[in-house]
Order: C-alpha cells, then sequence, then structure tokens
C-alpha cells in the first residue's frame, strides 16, 4: 500500500487565499502542537507577501514568527516560498541580497524552501538553489502551470530534464497557482515530468478555483505524485487548496495509505473555524464552475485588486473589459504565466489600457523591464509592434538598455546608514518600506497569546476571566460544572 505525503500550507497559502494574509502569529501558536503531531511531511508558514504583511498590517516581525513557530513545530520541517529574482516585490532583488534571504530563513529555522520562477527561466534561481544547499534546505522546485499554446506537455517536458540538469532540485512540484488544471491535462501532465526525474518525489499544488483540484489531486497519485499540498477545512477550498480531510478520506478508499492523524486535524479545524467564527472571517467552501476562469486565467486576489483600481475611478462596469485586455496583452507578451509579479504587472497594464483609450501609450517600469527580457526569457517572444510601442514610452526609454545593479551586502548597508544593525533587520530595511519596519519595531514582541478554538470550555473561561464586568459566572453542561467569582482585588 502506498503512502502518500502531505505538506500543509494553512499557516501560508489557506489565510493568504481566503484571510487576505492577515493570520496572526498568536492565532497559529497554541495549536502548533496538535500541527506537529498530524503527521504532515512539511507546514509551510512563509512565502515573500507574508513578510509584507506581517509589517505592513500585523506589525510582527516576520523573522520573529519564523523562530517562534519553527520552535513550536519541532518534529515537523517549516517550510516557506520564495519568488526568483523578485522576492518580495516587482523590483529585481541583487544577488547578495537573496544569498543572505535564504541564510537567514535557515538561520531563523527554515528547512525547506519553494523556489520558482514563472518564466522557468532556470538561470534565475541558480544562486537562490545553491544557497539553499549550502544552508542544507531541502529544495523543491515547481513547474507553474498555465495554459496557452506554448505551455504544452512538450514544454513542461523539456523544461524539466533542463531543471533536473541545471539545478538538481530534491523535489519536483506541479504548482498549479490559479486552479487552470484539469483531470483530463493531468493525465498527460504528470507521465510527461514523470519521465525526467528520476526517483525524486513528485509533488502536486493545485488551488480550487475552478473547483476541479480534488479530482486533479486523486487522478495524480494514481500516476505517481507522491506528495500533495492542503489545508485543514476552514481554510480550504474556493481559492485556497483542497482539505487535507477530504483528501485523506478519498485516498483510504482507493487504497492508499496516509500518515495524517485525523483526530489532531479536527482539533486544528475546530481552531482555526472558532478563529474564523470569532473574528468575522470567511471559510472556505467549493468553488463553482467558471469557464471564463480558463481565458483570462486571472488568480482570485487579482480579481479584487482590479475591481478596486476600477471602483477608485467609478469605473467598475469596465471589469469585463479589462478581463478581455488582459488576455490580450498576455498573448502579446509571450504568454507569462498569471501570478505573481506577472499577474499583477499586466493586470495594470490592461487597466491603464482600457482607461487611456490608447494601447500601451503609457506603460509601467515593471511592464517595461518584462516586454525586454529583464526578468527572464518569455515563454515565447513579445510582439514586435509591443516592443515598438513600450520603447516609445518614459518608462520603454528607462528600460531598454538597462542592466541590474549588484551592490554587495556592505554596500547596501552604508546604504542604508546603520552600520550595526543586524542581517534580519538589515533585509527588511532593504526590502520594504522604512515606517512599516519603524512601526514594527516600536510594536515590541510578538503576541502569542490566544485561546484554543479546539477546547471551546477553556477558551471561553480564558475569554471571561479577562473582563472585569461580571461579579460570578456558572458555567454548567452534563457531567461538568464550574462557578467562576470574583475575590477582591481581582
Amino acid at each position: 500500500m502506498k503512502m502518500i505525503s502531505f505538506i500543509d500550507t494553512t499557516l501560508r497559502d489557506g489565510h493568504q487565499s481566503l484571510w487576505a494574509t492577515r493570520m496572526k502569529t498568536a492565532h497559529m501558536l497554541p495549536i502548533a502542537p496538535l500541527i506537529d503531531q498530524a503527521g504532515f511531511k512539511s507546514v509551510e508558514l512563509m512565502g515573500t507577501v507574508h513578510f509584507d504583511a506581517c509589517l505592513r498590517y500585523l506589525r510582527e516581525d516576520p523573522w520573529e514568527r519564523i523562530r517562534l513557530v519553527s520552535q513550536a513545530l519541532p518534529h515537523t520541517p517549516v517550510g516557506a516560498l520564495i519568488r526568483s529574482k523578485s522576492l518580495t516585490s516587482f523590483n529585481i532583488v541583487p544577488d547578495s541580497v537573496i544569498s543572505l534571504w535564504i541564510k537567514r530563513c535557515a538561520a531563523n529555522g527554515i528547512k525547506r524552501l519553494m523556489i520558482f520562477d514563472a518564466l522557468h527561466d532556470w538561470r534565475n534561481l541558480a544562486i537562490s538553489v545553491a544557497a539553499a544547499k549550502a544552508e542544507g534546505i531541502e529544495v523543491s522546485v515547481p513547474l507553474v502551470y498555465s495554459l496557452s499554446p506554448v505551455h504544452t506537455d512538450e514544454f513542461y517536458s523539456q523544461k524539466t530534464a533542463e531543471m533536473i540538469e541545471t539545478l538538481d532540485p530534491d523535489t519536483v512540484m506541479i504548482k498549479d497557482s490559479i486552479g487552470l488544471l484539469t483531470p483530463e491535462r493531468t493525465r498527460t501532465l504528470v507521465p510527461a515530468i514523470k519521465r525526467h526525474i528520476g526517483d525524486r518525489p513528485l509533488e502536486m499544488h493545485s488551488h480550487c478555483t475552478t473547483g476541479l483540484a480534488p479530482l486533479c489531486c486523486l487522478d495524480s497519485v494514481k500516476l505517481g505524485v507522491d506528495t500533495l499540498y492542503t489545508c485543514v477545512s476552514p481554510l480550504a477550498n474556493g481559492p485556497s487548496h483542497p482539505s487535507v480531510e477530504n483528501m485523506t478520506m478519498n485516498l483510504h478508499r482507493l487504497g492508499y495509505a496516509t500518515p495524517i492523524d485525523q483526530s489532531a486535524v479536527k482539533a486544528i479545524a475546530d481552531h482555526f473555524l472558532y478563529i474564523a467564527k470569532r473574528e468575522g472571517k470567511p471559510v472556505g467552501v467549493p468553488a463553482e464552475y467558471d469557464a471564463f476562469q480558463y481565458v483570462h486565467q486571472v488568480p482570485g486576489g487579482m480579481i479584487t485588486n482590479l475591481k478596486f483600481m476600477l471602483c477608485q475611478r467609478n469605473m467598475e462596469h469596465r471589469l469585463g473589459e479589462v478581463l478581455e485586455e488582459i488576455s490580450v496583452i498576455r498573448e502579446e507578451w509571450g504568454y507569462p504565466v498569471m501570478i505573481t509579479p506577472f499577474s499583477q504587472i499586466v493586470g495594470t497594464q490592461a487597466v491603464m489600457n482600457v482607461l487611456s483609450g490608447e494601447r500601451y501609450r503609457i506603460t509601467t517600469a515593471e511592464g517595461a523591464r518584462y516586454v525586454f527580457g529583464h526578468y527572464g526569457k518569455t515563454p515565447a517572444p513579445v510582439d514586435r509592434n509591443v516592443l515598438d510601442k513600450i520603447s516609445n514610452t518614459a518608462e520603454g526609454k528607462k528600460y531598454l538598455n538597462w542592466e541590474q545593479p549588484q551592490p554587495t551586502i556592505e554596500d547596501l548597508r552604508k546604504e542604508i546608514g546603520r552600520p550595526g544593525i543586524s542581517d534580519d533587520e538589515l533585509l527588511l530595511r532593504i526590502l520594504f518600506p522604512g515606517e512599516h519596519v519603524e512601526a514594527t519595531l516600536a510594536a515590541g514582541p510578538i503576541q502569542t497569546q490566544y485561546p484554543r478554538g479546539d477546547k471551546p470550555v477553556m477558551a471561553l473561561i480564558q475569554e471571561l476571566t479577562a473582563r472585569n464586568d461580571y461579579g460570578y459566572i456558572h458555567i454548567q453542561k452534563k457531567g461538568f460544572s464550574l462557578t467562576l467569582q470574583k475575590t477582591q482585588g481581582n
């Protein structure tokens, strides 16, 4: 009986997909002992977007989060995701920063890295993969799934062979971030990839955006996939991943074994359901099939951003035009995969094209850098007419013959002007707005206390004891009775 492993992404992709990346460290730590016991191969904790959310919205030091959670999961490797050379934003990051970033990830507790390049230009990953291996970090390199005339099974087969030869990753992944994969395509794609990876594990990461991810996961296992990415049920489905509960149940029925402790998973799910109810956060529900998703290929979170951009200009009624324009731009730009940063770059250009009334009259710095190949080799050549138009814009003239600066860490330390700060703080100041770093540092240590949602009586007692508006409280249920009474001075 084959054993299928699970990587839990509740603490990263689950709340990124459903809670706008707003899960606090205090939400995680009380239930961490059970997460550690649940039988996961790894627990994903951080993507570079989580660093931004921690600083910008939560005022939590992201390095401290990594340390706290990794210490709370002594038996389960904690994983993170990094994005090629753009790392934390749309800017292209110097090699020295990437190397130090990975070194600090390892020092703070990261044991596993998913390192991806949406263009499948493996030259972009050479520095990061080498740095990760030097730190003893397990490396998983994804093939990012997309639909286009270019992204055929032959394309992915060739890219797999090149990846194995040039990067030698520990594991290989199919990364279906937009949820475009179908069972039919799974049956041809998985064998095309497996023929090149030898005995390396093959992982399946698919989102439920079109409702098909659970079926694709099951079909992929039948074809030799070893590991599935899932979330616990309150943070699964919708634009998130399949639930671990559903996947384990169906795998058992199909004759596969799993290491998952169902009682631990139920308690974890109860905890996050409690948080969702307490704080008014959504829980994942199965998505209805949407054929238009296969045309524009825009992730759910990006749709929300597009609506916001249009609403600011009282033009939300033009969303359909923007989505259609996205599909046209994507073809003209050589079919970039619609995930960060390219989904945002393409989406912004589409908004500008629609609202200005003249296509490519203006562009962004990121758009110019993309079409001129500074992010890497595009899957197909960029349309010549589009190149000419962008070359005549202000940003196009700036980036036509641009070369990426490669300052050393010491150069950057001098530029920041804080010679005595730690490497962790230095990286935050290099990559994120200074005001957010200052506000986070001023906020002090991360708050770690939160009621355990899987123990409702204890959660109730914790919340009640923190209040001052009662004389006594009596709690009674079958087989249980408790009276709490205020004493003098309390």
